[in-house]
């Protein structure tokens, strides 16, 4: 069967959280649930790696703004991993060429990461933290859930992955207006630690 599936699956899921993709894959092949997955993904420190970083993207993914903060910084980290992933699993199966799976990998997964990071500040316009910390278990459960499901319905798994990045792509487009408030929220907070820093503005003259 062509890896294709598993491919775009694990891609979207890096673009939502990476470091669970590694986790996740890594231990379905140290214990023998999967055979498909590459023998770098099951080594003890590459698990050890991302067991760390995904507990410190558990706790950041759950404080407001420090969950936007977190996926700014992950911009470049999850397209990244998307594309290795994906390459990884191809090379593994051999039924689609290393690049080729990259690309779908990293541009997959750099979609369903602006999905999230425009989401997560539309989010944060809101007072409260109780929706973070919802939005986080929600994220985290769902890559949970469809990379363990594409192990064993890689096909099915790809069409649930792809329904939700679009339903997340429209979710993204009504919410602009919330998204911009956030932006403008942030330049706003910035501009003042910037006078701030500098006494505050000039007098003219």
């Amino acid at each position: 069967m062509s890896v294709i599936p598993l491919v775009f699956t694990s891609g979207w899921a890096s673009g939502i959280n990476a470091y669970a993709v590694v986790l996740l894959l890594g231990l379905f092949g140290a214990t023998g649930v999967s055979d498909e997955v590459p023998a770098a993904l099951q080594r003890t420190d590459v698990l050890i790696v991302a067991g760390v970083l995904f507990l410190c993207e558990a706790v950041a993914d759950k404080i407001p703004y420090v969950d936007s903060v977190w996926d700014t910084a992950h911009t470049v980290i999850r397209p990244v991993a998307g594309a290795v992933i994906a390459a990884l699993l191809a090379g593994e199966s051999g039924s689609l060429p290393e690049l080729a799976a990259g690309a779908i990998g990293g541009s997959t997964a750099l979609m369903s990461h602006l999905v999230k990071a425009g989401t997560r500040m539309a989010v944060n316009t809101s007072p409260e933290p109780f929706s973070n910390v919802g939005m986080s278990i929600a994220e985290d459960l769902g890559v949970a859930g469809v990379v363990t499901f594409a192990i064993f319905n890689p096909v099915a798994a790809a069409i649930i992955a792809a329904m939700l990045l679009v339903l997340g792509i429209v979710t993204v487009v009504f919410l602009a207006s919330r998204i911009r408030r956030f932006l403008r929220r942030r330049a706003q907070v910035r501009e003042e630690k910037r006078l701030a820093g500098t006494g505050g503005p000039r007098p003219p003259g």
